[in-house]
């Protein structure tokens, strides 16, 4: 984009993400100032949304230092571009100004002591913590491809990434550094650890920064095609143990921003998804700095609702985005003992949200919850936004950016009230905002069309108002809390256990996290009878070992056999029925 371009930008409404190889609407094509918005008329909305496509991009440069400029221009920016929290009181406030020279200091870092190249790799594994921003803002600078990851990562994740994506350089924390020399991959350069102390074979983030020198940068020019980052995703056809890494790019989604968060200059908001997931990048990076937002963090390690409760009541935050299980837990708090002054707006994604919980939230806030139904190869497909009429229970109306449809099996278009599969039309365009494919793996990618659709592997029905309603999944693939859980890799944890024979896992109906995993267990001859209830929790326990802490199966049954088809498969499909009372 040109500079003018740019220049025209600063009052407008624009919205960005990393995703999976799309493209950039032109800057000068978005519309409308830096306003809520409101949606009531959707069809004309829709229809006049035509975002155009530029050759070059850069997030950092491009939008991140615009907004440094306006604050040095002096225009009224109220609040600071990063908010860092603690339970203990400790504060961080960033100015637009200073996140661009701390991230640029970072940026030479990764370019000179790291000694990487644009189109190098570089997985981060951190909390919320300042750093893991910055290496987001650096990553984009120097062109190098980021690989987020959870936490949550065991030895056995993080060799299985970083063999895969032939990662250059890891940043994590101390408490995983261990994990990573255990496996340590030889395609990597660097190893950072982002920590006060020391640890040998790596290099200090801290030490590094301070001895970068001059905060300059060169920038890099970045074009529309090129990668800017990986996640690696729950396979949806294949085991666990192959899970595939999607390829991305920067993307301006306007529609999202715009009139989903409803994001001004002068909001803060509060996203609390995991650093490791594409909303976290999504919702804490593009979408609020886009739109020159302050993006709001609380360590918070370990969620609590009254610390949730507390912060929002606390501070002026006046845009909470979290997933319906949070929403879940926080109705279930005495929410009379607080009072949010300065909230405005609630966003929730990740899972269908219950109506019980959006009428409850409203009763006690006054405010409305406002869903999003999307996907890291997506972005947002359907959601309730500001202005439209809200319908309990539904995900709203189709994002601007696609045209999505209700499709049988020969791709029909099915009519109101009829239940198929949700996809989006890709041709004879396909949408710049949808990812372009599985990397490494065209069997998978070919496996999400039928015909002229994209399958989001989703099921649905659309009403006769053009609302859109979540079903279900049309895979095995468990949707608990915000995490897609393959059964297979529970299922192959479970079976290295001595007393058990087989199991098949599934998802479970749940009050608080919408579903949860459930396993059902075959014990072998061997097993000598013992507590049932003793048994489970060793069983969970061993699957906390062996895999991420958060796929264990809550719910165990034991079983003397499991449904199979003729061919010896396993009929997932058939517990499912079972638990969800479909039979």
């Amino acid at each position: 984009c040109t500079m003018s371009t740019l220049l025209s930008f600063c009052g407008l409404k624009l919205p960005s993400k990393l995703l999976h190889r799309v493209s950039i609407p032109s800057l000068n094509q978005c519309y409308g100032a830096c306003t809520p918005q409101n949606f009531s008329d959707y069809d004309s909305i829709k229809q006049d949304f035509r975002p155009a496509v530029p050759e070059h991009f850069n997030f950092a440069t491009d939008i991140l230092d615009v907004w440094t400029e306006r604050e040095k221009n002096g225009s009224q920016l109220s609040n600071p571009a990063l908010w860092w929290v603690t339970g203990e009181g400790e504060e961080i406030r960033w100015s637009f100004e200073e996140l661009g020279f701390h991230s640029r200091k970072v940026a030479n870092v990764l370019s000179g002591a790291c000694d990487l190249q644009r189109g190098d790799r570089v997985m981060l594994i951190l909390p919320r913590i300042p750093e893991w921003w910055l290496v987001n803002v650096a990553c984009i600078r120097t062109g190098t491809v980021l690989i987020p990851g959870t936490s949550q990562l065991t030895a056995k994740d993080i060799k299985h990434r970083l063999e895969t994506s032939k990662a250059r350089c890891i940043i994590t924390s101390d408490s995983l550094a261990p994990l990573v020399d255990s496996v340590s991959s030889d395609c990597l350069k660097a190893k950072v650890l982002v920590s006060q102390g020391s640890r040998e074979g790596w290099l200090n983030f801290g030490e590094l920064v301070r001895l970068s020198g001059s905060d300059g940068h060169v920038k890099v020019c970045t074009l529309q095609h090129c990668v800017s980052v990986l996640y690696f995703t729950e396979a949806l056809y294949l085991p666990p143990e192959n899970k595939v890494w999607v390829d991305g790019e920067m993307t301006t989604v306007v529609f999202v921003d715009r009139y989903w968060l409803d994001l001004t200059p002068t909001d803060v908001m509060w996203n609390n998804s995991d650093t490791g997931w594409a909303k976290s990048a999504w919702s804490s990076v593009f979408a609020p700095w886009i739109q020159g937002s302050c993006v709001f963090v609380h360590h918070m390690l370990r969620f609590d609702c009254k610390t949730v409760l507390e912060t929002l009541a606390k501070f002026p935050i006046t845009t909470f985005c979290s997933a319906p299980t949070v929403y879940r837990m926080l109705v279930q708090e005495d929410l009379t003992r607080y009072q949010f002054k300065s909230l405005q707006h609630c966003v929730s994604a990740g899972e269908p949200i219950n109506p019980e919980v959006m009428e409850t939230w409203r009763l006690h806030t006054g405010l409305d919850i406002y869903e999003g139904y999307g996907q890291t190869e997506t972005v947002l497909i359907c959601g309730s936004f500001k202005g439209m009429k809200i319908k309990q229970g539904s995900m709203g109306k189709p994002s601007a950016v696609y045209d999505v449809q209700i499709i049988d099996e020969d791709c029909n278009i099915l009519p109101p009230g009829k239940e198929g599969d949700i996809a989006l039309s890709c041709k004879p365009r396909r949408p710049h905002f949808l990812f372009s494919g599985y990397t490494d793996d065209p069997m998978k990618t070919a496996a999400t069309l039928r015909g002229d659709f994209y399958l989001t592997g989703d099921r649905g029905i659309v009403d006769e108002d053009g609302y859109f309603w979540f079903v279900g999944r049309s895979d095995d693939v468990i949707l608990s809390a915000g995490y897609h859980i393959g059964p297979f890799e529970v299922e192959s944890a479970l079976i290295e256990h001595p007393t058990v024979a087989e199991s098949a896992v599934v998802s479970s109906p749940d009050p608080i996290r919408g579903e949860v995993v459930k396993a059902f267990v075959v014990l072998t001859d061997a097993y000598t009878s013992q507590d049932p209830e003793k048994l489970v929790a060793e069983l969970q326990e061993h699957v906390k070992k062996v895999t991420a802490p958060y796929k264990y199966p809550r719910k165990i049954e034991f079983v003397e056999k499991l449904p199979k088809t003729i061919s010896g498969k396993i009929r997932r499909t058939e517990l499912r029925s079972q638990e969800w009372g479909k039979r």
